[in-house]
Formats: C-alpha cells, structure tokens, sequence
C-alpha cells in the first residue's frame, strides 16, 4: 500500500475477515467479514442463539476467536480490548443494592490495576464526573442503585462503561424492558457518543425499530453467518433469505419495518416485531 493509498483508507475501529467465533467448542459465528469504521453506530441483530452476545465477547477476548484476519482499533488481534467498554444483559448489581451510583460506576476505574493510590483518588473522581456527564445522569450521583428507575440503571451501567477511556462502546441489550422513552434516551446519548467522541457503537437488539433514526449500518446474524451494510442492503427479502436458508419477508409501513418467514408461522400479536426470532418462537422452540 503506498503512502496515498494509506492516506485515503478508512480508519476501521474493526477490520476482519473470515471471522469464526467458538462456544463452548462449537462454531456459534462462522465465515464473517466486518469493516466498521470509527464513530459508526451499528445496529446488531439475530435471532436468539444467532451469536450476537458471543461476537461481542469475542472482540473483547472473553471467548475463542480465529480469523484470516482481524484488527481491532488499529492492532492486530484483540490487544486493544482495555479501549473498548462493554455492558453485559445482565446486570451485576441486584435491584435491592444500597450502593450509591457514584461509587458503581468508580468501581470500574482502571480495574485492571490493583491498589489505588491516594494520589489516584482525585483522577478516579474526575473521570467518573466525566462519565455521569456524558450519560446527563449527574444528579443521580448519590442516589442509591436501588432507587432507580431501569432505564436510569442502564446509563449508569453504560456511564461505568466509559469511566475509563474507550473507543468502542459494545452493548448487550441495552434497551431490553425499558419503556421507549428510556430507550430513546439510551439511543440519543449512543449517537451523540458517536458523532461527538469518535467513539465506535455496537448494539445488540431484536427489534430493528427503534434504531432506525440512529444508526449507520446493521450487521444481521443467522445460521451461523452474518452480513454487514445499510438498512436497505441488509434487511430485505433476498439478503435474509440467502443468510436463513429459506424465503423470508420485508414490509415497510409507516417507517417501520416488519421482518417474517414468507411463508411461514407468525404468531398472533407478533406482527409489531421486527425480529423472526418473535415471529416464529413457537415454530421454532426458540
């Protein structure tokens, strides 16, 4: 590559092909090719067990992973998992925790070092106000975890996220039983994360519906493959027949979109999902 090639190529907060992510020994992602640049918020989404959580703990090196080729936030490899924040489904602190937010979210503070200092006390503070700003959640500074409403919770764990300086955001179901104003809260400070930090989104989510006002690109996992691009590339008949192996459906209406096998079960009340996962649960045993 010359120097104007160089000059002229996207900086890739991930760069990989022939991605193969293993679980438990068994191959959950095969085959995948990703290049996401820097800044971008991409959406992911599959049905349940389409790997969407073991790709995330893969790029944070949490579960095998093999590939032609993979580079994440400009190393080779996974070297660079330290600069990239991750919020699992799960949350670690029990609804009842008497634990003040503050001292939740300095919890994370360079937590691959032992000991802090005293000299440290007052870098740790600082970052974790730059934290709770970044989420606008500097009033819940003192309350208690269990005071908190669940998309209150779910910025603060985000906010524990970025306590220490990151550029790639990975979220596991941020938006899961979270009423749509907390979730359009959660997707408005992800953008703004994006647009205004340089720093790289990747979502988990079953419903598509939500994230269409917010995000650049969708990456669609089934079957054991995946395929990456914008809204109209990704989600429509042709592309998620090729990735489910058999003939699947788009509708759009009112700017939402409504994904379903073509000819296939729909469950009753499931036309408002997005995800075929809901759609054929039953069908499927999923």
């Amino acid at each position: 590559m010359n120097a104007l090639t160089a000059a002229a190529s996207p900086d890739w907060a991930i760069d990989a092909e022939g991605l193969r992510c293993l679980l438990g020994g068994r191959t959950v992602v095969d085959g995948l090719d990703l290049r996401i640049a820097s800044g971008q918020f991409v959406g992911v989404f599959g049905a349940n067990g389409a790997g969407k959580t073991t790709l995330l703990r893969a790029l944070l090196g949490l579960v095998p992973v093999q590939a032609q080729r993979l580079r994440l936030l400009g190393a080779e490899g996974v070297s660079r998992r330290t600069q990239v924040g991750y919020v699992a489904q799960r949350d670690p602190v029990g609804a009842d925790s008497f634990l003040r937010v503050r001292s939740f979210v300095a919890a994370a503070w360079q937590g691959e070092r032992w000991g802090l200092g005293w000299s440290q006390a007052a870098q740790r503070n600082l970052a974790v106000d730059r934290a709770l700003r970044a989420l606008e959640i500097g009033d819940l500074a003192e309350r208690g975890m269990d005071t908190l409403s669940g998309g209150q919770r779910q910025r603060v764990r985000i906010a524990q996220a970025l306590v220490n300086p990151v550029r790639m955001l990975l979220l596991d179901e941020p938006l899961s039983n979270l009423d749509p104003q907390a979730q359009q809260r959660i997707l408005l400070t992800a953008r703004r994360l994006c647009s205004e930090q340089g720093i790289t989104v990747l979502m988990t989510a079953h419903d598509i519906n939500p994230l269409l006002p917010h995000m650049d690109r969708v990456l669609y996992l089934a079957e054991g493959r995946g395929r990456l691009g914008t809204v109209d590339e990704v989600v429509n008949g042709p592309a998620l027949s090729a990735l489910y192996g058999v003939p699947m459906a788009v509708a759009r209406d009112a700017g939402y979109v409504f994904i379903h096998p073509a000819h296939g079960f729909m469950a009753e009340g499931a036309a408002h999902c997005c995800d075929p996962d809901h759609a054929a649960s039953h069908r499927e045993g999923a």
